[in-house]
């Protein structure tokens, strides 16, 4: 796995390239040679890439861009296997994890597994799938110590 971090927050509470990329491995063990961008942000950025992508105000913890290789590409132009990016706004994930009562670097792990079910195609728009997403997280956060997240 070939991971790309690019820290643009001023939080205080990030956690370091070697966790992150524990994280990332855990999620995409199918896909070891695959390439990633993480990239943390504050909530301005956040919120700008929130409404552009997907009309929602204000920012927002984890948001997924799979790749998807130009049309105006021939298959072959690409070899690499470009999994996506991730832009997680950190104060949101501390704020948030101050709220549930976890951990911060707990629910930074869920928010790096999460963003990158969603980058190898998982989603939660409907229930049956979310159920599916939300036993991987569960299972895989599990294996490194960490409580169900969807627990009170």
């Amino acid at each position: 796995m070939r991971i790309d971090v690019q820290i643009l927050s001023n939080c205080s509470v990030l956690p370091d390239n070697d966790v992150l990329i524990k994280w990332v491995d855990l999620a995409t063990a199918q896909r070891r040679l695959a390439e990633l961008v993480i990239r943390l942000v504050d909530e301005e950025e956040s919120a700008e890439l929130n409404e552009t992508y997907r009309q929602k105000k204000g920012p927002t913890n984890v948001l997924s861009f799979p790749f998807e290789m130009p049309e105006e590409l021939p298959s072959d132009a690409i070899s690499d296997d470009i999994l996506g990016d991730l832009v997680i706004c950190a104060p949101v994930v501390a704020k948030e994890a101050k709220e549930q009562g976890k951990p911060v670097l707990s629910h930074w792990a869920h928010m790096v597994i999460h963003g990158c079910l969603h980058l190898q195609g998982y989603d939660h728009v409907n229930e049956d799938d979310a159920l599916v997403m939300e036993a991987i997280e569960i299972d895989l956060l599990s294996s490194i110590g960490i409580n169900n997240p969807y627990e009170n």
